[in-house]
């Protein structure tokens, strides 16, 4: 809302202060600037207060507001007077207000850094969570205009606003004065308000979330007075998943008389409807869309699924018409999937919502699948309908303008009805959060994910989202740092969804092998050896093998303690008449079944060619809700217990080992995860992570995946040792060591930043001349070695002397640098001769000295080169990177990235992800080199980075690795305004 020409002229309208925000029940509102232009609401919404609540807010009977009181809450400066509302429907149920004042509590202007705040909240709008996020949103502005602290004065008996500063995470004081609770709260942010705020943000989209799958009652709009059509396909599909609640059937065109549609009852409106309507299921033209809301809304209805089309997928036209759509929506507090949308299920036997256009609903079970795409979606539906898969709930979102795949994450993330999470996703509305997300999910149950258009360059039609620069490869990197598994098909997707939902998770790579066939076998056992597992060679069971046998030959399998996966194949038996059999896949079935029911727990996958029925029997499961298992066998006596392991010979990583404490040796892979015995689990809202030895439920609903190809099955079994993997890793944290904090100069480098940039800074950014890098650099305890200009042969000399012979000479044009191939390098020059010599070569290869810029460095001591490089993605955020420098990273790609802060693990893990590393770790009998200053290097950048966003991009190259130490040869740093972190800042929806 623009404010009226007579607003106070110390300040423009701060519109970025505006802001859609969920609250604790679900539902949404507006927070914005007060203007002079509601001097209307603010009486109207001060006569729905009561009296007790005015006495809270003016410490004595206040029944009305007069003129000067209405002028003083509706003229602010927007910098030493600021107040805000939050609105549904146009009205105010709650607003804020700050004055800025001095130390003796006097009105003030900066540079005083304290202001006394009071709020008030509508009573029918208490308990909503308003308060609190009007606190949030309150305390940015404030930091935002340099105040520092809020001072309250609070009725000892208001104990509901007592709370709400209390719980808000902010460093504070309390006294006791005159009668009234005084209260001091410090807005820096801390980590408690932080988490504070994040657990309030899941709390509410959740909330949100649960509205729209597990409503009461269900309106379908735009019902055809006729058999077909989108509005009577989902009627006809919510009557026969036989949803729990009450359904309408909603035509503005239905006859007066008309009163029921398929014994639904039919009504002509929203309005016409006496009982309260959940949702709405909206079916009607683009151009009719916007009078539904409006009936929708003016009659409460919680939330909106809009199949209609014709939005942001169309055009211009389009987009603008889908703001609307959001805008209108938003301001009656209602949330929408869509639109384009496909429609949800939920299969909760308390639920039973099929509001839906899905030809196959799927049976009920334990995956969660969300898709941005339709018909991704009903080819994901079909796909998991014939192979009996289950799910507890599905989105299909069309163009998700308003609710994501990062609302549902946050609803699966405690759902006791979902173990894994699987996401199609086109584009990421907001990278960091659905990072942030997906980790914390991540480390309770599995989440899948396919990214489509991922190298088209182009956003998806009706997705706005930020554009990113970071390629593909880049993302994949991330999503896994994240752990999440990132697959690159949807049937890559749903087999490995079957497997995370259907078996418990592996202790490690070590897979036993058996079947009926040689051959079969030998291709599994190669498939495992190209994803990185330890295949134990294959047993043979021979194509005379009976059911009983395979039942044996698994019982055995799941004993040995050497195993960790099994991975069954099985070929049609041959007759003594040489005619396949191929109709006993009931009977193999049942004795595997029957195997792993009494077995450990482990992971069973089954690979099968032409068995008639044992897909489907495998598939089958005697309840749909998971049965406890029994536990895994003690390990024995030989079990390794304590650091020097022997690890079986073989390919792939050595197996996870049950080791408190044990040392990681030196190598070029990952280092080997501990099953840490207790370990602590992190503390947070939802269900506590699940040991490695029990899958991604805990349990074992009966159900063994099978897959037509060898390469399907055991892409599946890699995924799900690679995520528990990680997931054991997560349950002990990474950390940022101490040491960093002595050598790092936090202030000092602000106030150099903001030197640099200056007063009026270009938003197009500043490259930093090589010695203001090294200044900068240098502040956070990174070195980088000098270089002299040499701008003719007696001024390198004189550089020589300064630093020292031996002397490296070497171009620095910009289509030189770095390329020593070309021979715009001249190393080890050990005295002055040889350094005039390699001038004159320099100059006579390669061109005049004005051209190629030569410098003169001191030599460094011999090693591997690398890169490090960090950057500022405006949809990801800080990126760090690593790899060898030269042809690795350039021309094969060879790079490793990590989420920027960065950990001791991150670093770690980060050098040893690359496809070169063994080159750092002693490959070819080549001494190791120091690694662990690499990583602290690593960890440095990250920390600069992190603490000055201002830093929007830093390439340290070549940072020469040596068997003690490193030396960085090359910097270069950049220089801009800070972008916005949306995910730092008070809760707000987005709006695309």
């Amino acid at each position: 809302m623009q404010p009226a020409p007579e607003q106070s002229p110390h300040h423009a309208y701060p519109d970025h202060w505006e802001a859609d925000v969920v609250l604790r029940d679900g539902g949404t509102a507006r927070i914005r600037p007060i203007t002079t232009d509601d001097a209307e609401r603010l009486v109207s919404f001060y006569e729905q207060v009561s009296d007790e609540s005015k006495y809270y807010r003016f410490f004595a009977p206040y029944p009305r507001l007069s003129d000067r009181d209405v002028h003083r809450f509706t003229h602010h400066d927007y910098v030493d007077r600021v107040g805000l509302a939050v609105t549904v429907g146009g009205e105010f149920i709650a607003t804020v207000r700050y004055d800025r004042i001095d130390e003796r509590g006097r009105p003030a202007s900066a540079p005083a850094d304290q202001a006394e705040v009071a709020f008030l909240v509508q009573d029918a709008h208490q308990g909503r969570g308003v308060a609190s996020a009007l606190l949030e949103h309150i305390a940015a502005v404030a930091r935002e205009r340099g105040i520092r602290r809020f001072a309250a004065e609070v009725l000892p008996a208001n104990n509901k606003m007592i709370k709400v500063f209390r719980d808000a995470g902010y460093t504070q004081q309390r006294s006791f004065e005159d009668g009234s609770v005084h209260l001091t709260l410090d807005l820096e942010p801390t980590a408690e308000s932080l988490a504070v705020q994040r657990g309030r943000e899941q709390r509410a989209e959740a909330r949100s979330v649960q509205r729209l799958l597990a409503p009461g009652s269900v309106a379908v709009i735009g019902v055809g007075r006729t058999p077909g059509g989108v509005g009577r396909t989902v009627l006809r599909n919510l009557l026969g998943a036989g949803f729990t609640g009450r359904t309408y059937a909603v035509n503005r065109a239905f006859a007066t008389d008309q009163a029921t549609v398929d014994g639904v009852p039919a009504h002509r409106s929203i309005g016409e409807i006496e009982e309260p309507v959940d949702l709405a299921v909206v079916a009607v033209p683009a151009d009719r869309v916007p009078e539904a809301v409006a009936d929708c809304g003016e009659h409460g209805v919680q939330g909106l699924v809009v199949l209609s089309a014709g939005y942001a997928e169309w055009g211009a036209e389009g987009r603008e018409r889908q703001r609307e759509l959001v805008r209108q929506a938003r301001s009656y507090g209602m949330r929408i999937i869509g639109p384009n949308a496909f429609g949800v299920i939920n299969n909760a036997e308390t639920v039973r919502l099929n509001a839906s256009l899905a030809p196959e609903p799927p049976a009920p079970g334990r995956i969660g699948l969300f898709t941005q795409s339709g018909a991704i979606g009903i080819a994901l539906l079909s796909g998991l309908y014939r192979r009996g898969a289950g799910l507890s709930t599905f989105i299909s979102a069309g163009n998700r303008a308003d609710i994501s795949g990062n609302d549902f994450l946050q609803y699966w993330y405690e759902d006791p009805d979902t173990d894994v999470a699987l996401l199609y996703l086109e584009s990421l509305g907001n990278p960091r959060k659905f990072t942030r997300l997906a980790r914390r999910t991540a480390a309770v149950k599995p989440v899948v994910v396919v990214k489509g258009a991922r190298h088209s360059g182009s956003t998806p039609p009706g997705h706005a989202v930020p554009v990113s620069r970071i390629p593909d490869a880049t993302v994949s990197a991330l999503m896994r740092q994240a752990g999440v598994i990132r697959v690159d098909t949807v049937t890559e997707m749903v087999d490995a969804g079957l497997l995370l939902a259907d078996q418990p998770l592996p202790a490690g790579p070590r897979v036993a092998i058996l079947g009926n066939s040689e051959s079969l076998g030998l291709l599994t056992y190669d498939a495992c050896l190209a994803e990185g597992l330890r295949p134990r060679p294959p047993l043979d069971l021979t194509t005379a093998a009976t059911p009983q046998d395979f039942r044996n030959a698994l019982a055995e399998a799941l004993a040995d303690d050497g195993c960790d996966a099994v991975v069954v194949t099985a070929i049609p038996w041959v007759g003594e008449d040489g005619e396949a059999e191929s109709g006993d896949g009931e009977v193999l079935a049942a004795a595997l079944h029957t195997a792993a029911a009494a077995g450990p727990a482990k992971p069973v996958a089954v690979v099968h060619v032409e068995i008639g029925g044992l897909a489907e029997a495998l598939a089958a499961a005697t309840s749909t809700v998971a049965q406890p298992r029994p536990p895994a066998q003690p390990a024995p006596a030989t079990s390794p217990t304590r650091t020097g392991v022997t690890t079986p010979p073989g390919p792939g990583p050595a197996p996870t080992t049950a080791v408190t404490g044990a040392t990681t040796p030196p190598g070029p892979g990952p280092a080997p995860t501990t099953a840490v015995t207790g370990a602590t689990t992190p503390p947070g809202p939802g269900p506590a992570p699940t040991t490695a030895d029990t899958g991604a439920t805990g349990t074992r609903n009966g159900r063994i995946p099978a897959y037509p190809a060898a390469e399907r099955a055991v892409r599946a079994l890699a995924e799900a040792v690679r995520y528990a993997q990680w997931r054991r890793q997560a349950a002990v944290p990474g950390k940022v060591p101490e040491f960093l904090d002595d050598t790092i100069d936090e202030p000092g480098t602000a106030g150099l930043i903001n030197t640099l940039l200056g007063p009026d800074p270009d938003p197009r950014g500043l490259q930093l001349a090589p010695d203001q890098a090294r200044e900068l650099l240098g502040r956070y305890g990174i070195t980088v070695r000098p270089t002299l200009p040499a701008p003719d042969p007696d001024a390198a000399v004189a550089a020589a002397a300064r630093l020292g012979y031996p002397v490296a000479l070497k171009t620095t044009a910009p289509h030189l640098r770095h390329r020593a191939d070309l021979g715009g390098v001249r190393l080890d020059l050990a005295n002055e001769t040889a350094l005039r010599r390699a001038y004159g070569e320099l100059t006579d290869l390669l061109g005049k000295p004005a051209e190629l810029q030569p410098v003169v460095q001191a030599m460094a001591p011999r090693g591997v080169d690398t890169v490090v490089r960090a950057t500022i993605d405006p949809a990801a955020g800080a990126v760090l990177s690593f790899g060898l420098a030269g042809a690795p990273s350039e021309l094969l790609g060879d790079t490793g990235h990590r989420l920027v802060p960065a950990t001791d693990r991150d670093a770690a893990e980060l050098i040893r992800s690359i496809r070169a590393a063994p080159v750092l770790f002693g490959w070819r009998g080549a001494a190791p080199v120091d690694t662990a200053s690499l990583e602290e290097l690593l960890l440095r950048v990250s920390r600069l980075v992190d603490d000055h966003p201002e830093v929007v991009s830093i390439a340290l190259e070549p940072v020469v690795v040596a068997t003690q130490g490193l030396t960085v040869l090359g910097a270069a740093v950049r220089l801009s305004p800070p972008p916005a972190r949306t995910d730092l800042g008070p809760r707000r929806l987005p709006n695309y």
